[in-house]
């Protein structure tokens, strides 16, 4: 039975979730595209916030779940796809838009650094325990909210109060929910690849 549970302990360090799949570059082109992908489809699920140009969106819960799950450099790769492909006209940021040109663009970019972090620390076992993948969820939440508000408040003329309470103070019960998804979700993923090694 402890020969079982060796290899997955020899994966620890280092070691992310998409680093299971067998090394290659049509891997790794494969894994920024998908991505990129998915978190342009869960933008799509979007509802409206009254008084807010920022609706909520599965867009930021995919944008944490690729970086964890792919590591920091695969990670900010495919948010900069997703990030350069909706700035190039493709319609996948939230509520079908695209471009830059929207106050709700910091966000975007606060997903790109967000992705990148959390991918760092997944890389040291941030994701496998509920209570570390909690942590790892808030900061990553805490930084699209440090690039989007901010840039919230420039992009619309809004002060920083205005804008924490449009752009951040709305969201936070979604973030929650989100986070508690991904607290059962790439721990459970860790647990099952370790009962299969």
């Amino acid at each position: 039975m402890s020969t079982a549970a060796a290899p997955v302990r020899s994966l620890r360090p280092g070691t992310v979730l998409a680093d299971l799949v067998p090394a290659s570059r049509a891997r790794d082109i494969a894994l920024v595209v998908g991505g990129a992908a998915l978190t342009g489809i869960a933008a799509q699920i979007a509802v409206p916030v009254p008084g807010s140009p920022v609706p909520v969106s599965g867009q930021t819960f995919a944008a944490l779940l690729v970086g964890t799950a792919l590591g920091a450099r695969r990670g900010f790769l495919s948010l900069a796809v997703y990030a350069l492909v909706g700035m190039a006209g493709v319609p996948w940021f939230a509520q079908a838009t695209s471009g830059y040109a929207m106050p709700s663009f910091g966000y975007i970019l606060g997903m790109l650094l967000a992705a990148t972090v959390v991918g760092a620390l997944a890389r040291r076992g941030a994701d496998r325990s509920v209570l570390r993948t909690a942590g790892t969820m808030a900061l990553g939440s805490l930084i699209v909210y440090a690039v989007g508000v901010p840039y919230l408040a420039l992009a619309t003329g809004m002060s920083l109060p205005q804008a924490v309470a449009a752009g951040l103070t709305p969201f936070l019960i979604g973030d929650a929910l989100k986070a508690a998804l991904a607290m059962g979700v790439l721990p459970t993923a860790w647990k099952l690849i370790g009962r299969k090694s």
